[in-house]
């Protein structure tokens, strides 16, 4: 069995809904009895899929993969307008939606392809004075953000099924991608709202390789590190 101080390295996990990221780590810290780990990236409860977390020296390239690009696939429902802008939330408006044709749909993607400035949701991990949005705007409060430069590398449309749209995405970090849903819910006249978010990729990362997030309770400590890429193995993978 490792001890502490040798595992070092990144432990891809596939994170369950329902769950917070900080879940997911304080699970694996317990099983593993590991004390230095972090996550890359924050998924909100509502959302699944890759969860890069990092051990040990592995830490200190934890903003490093950070900064690399995520790819998402999510359903968003048009008609109805959530506080936070996913299906955590609370409906805040309800419209009819219009009768769209898919050129009308994709053209709406497509204005977000490339270059942007977007505006984080209140209901976010960003800190305002030393506070979190999300703290904030359960007290009902709304505060002016700062908006983000972002970028939208590739967009698919999966499947129109009204009113639900099935989407990909490939984008820069820090980008929303409930954010995303809403804007667009504006943009076709009607409003909408993320239902659905899967995170398939991050840089080199895939979550076909990662460990089940609802597996760490039951398996054992030697499980789990199977899945544990060193550090060279990161660097062999990133091209570095």
């Amino acid at each position: 069995m490792r001890s502490d101080n040798l595992i070092d390295g990144v432990l891809p996990i596939d994170k369950a809904s329902g769950m917070t990221s900080h879940d997911v780590v304080a699970i694996a810290r317990r099983v593993l009895g590991t004390k230095k780990i972090g996550h890359c990236g924050t998924l909100d409860p509502l959302a699944t899929g890759l969860l890069l977390l990092t051990l040990g020296r592995g830490t200190k390239i934890q903003d490093l993969l950070m900064s690399e690009d995520k790819e998402y696939v999510g359903t968003l429902k048009l008609g109805e307008t959530t506080d936070s802008q996913d299906a955590d939330g609370v409906v805040t408006e309800t419209r009819d939606v219009p009768q769209l044709v898919p050129e009308q749909i994709e053209a709406a993607f497509a204005k977000y392809d490339g270059d942007f400035y977007q505006l984080p949701p209140m209901v976010s991990a960003i800190k305002k004075d030393g506070v979190a949005l999300y703290k904030l705007a359960r007290q009902g409060k709304t505060v002016e953000r700062e908006p983000r430069f972002v970028h939208i590398y590739a967009h698919q449309i999966l499947e129109i099924r009204p009113p639900q749209i099935d989407f990909r995405v490939v984008c820069s970090k820090g980008f929303y991608v409930r954010t995303y849903a809403h804007d667009i819910g504006n943009d076709l006249g009607c409003g909408a709202h993320l239902t659905a978010l899967r995170r398939t990729k991050s840089g080199r990362f895939d979550v076909d390789h990662a460990f089940p997030a609802d597996q760490l309770k039951t398996a054992t400590r030697e499980q789990i590190l199977e899945k544990l890429l060193t550090l060279p193995q990161v660097s062999r993978l990133r091209g570095a």
